[in-house]
């Protein structure tokens, strides 16, 4: 298997990226949008959930196998978040 070779151009874009990412979280926190500032949040921080794992993981030209693994983890994590919140949200108010 020969592996793939990154250009550092690649590297630096999607660094910039990052940057301009965090940027816009610190801008989207600072102006309120009622119900949509999570949504805005999570949608940044997913994104650049994807561009660190996709690139600086080097899922994104791994094999098949690779991806089964990235995606079970992932799996897993949503079942870990599923039952800490159907423990949460099922209890009464504490007084």
């Amino acid at each position: 298997m020969n592996p793939r070779i990154t250009p550092p151009k690649t590297y630096v874009l999607i660094w910039a990226g990052l940057l301009f990412l965090l940027l816009l979280t610190l801008g989207i926190a600072q102006v309120n949008l009622g119900s949509l500032n999570i949504v805005a949040a999570l949608t940044i921080a997913v994104t650049k959930m994807l561009l660190v794992i996709l690139f600086f993981m080097h899922v994104r030209y791994s094999t098949r196998l690779t991806w089964l693994f990235v995606a079970a983890g992932f799996i897993w994590l949503l079942i870990m978040i599923d039952l800490t919140l159907s423990d949460y949200l099922t209890r009464g108010v504490i007084k």
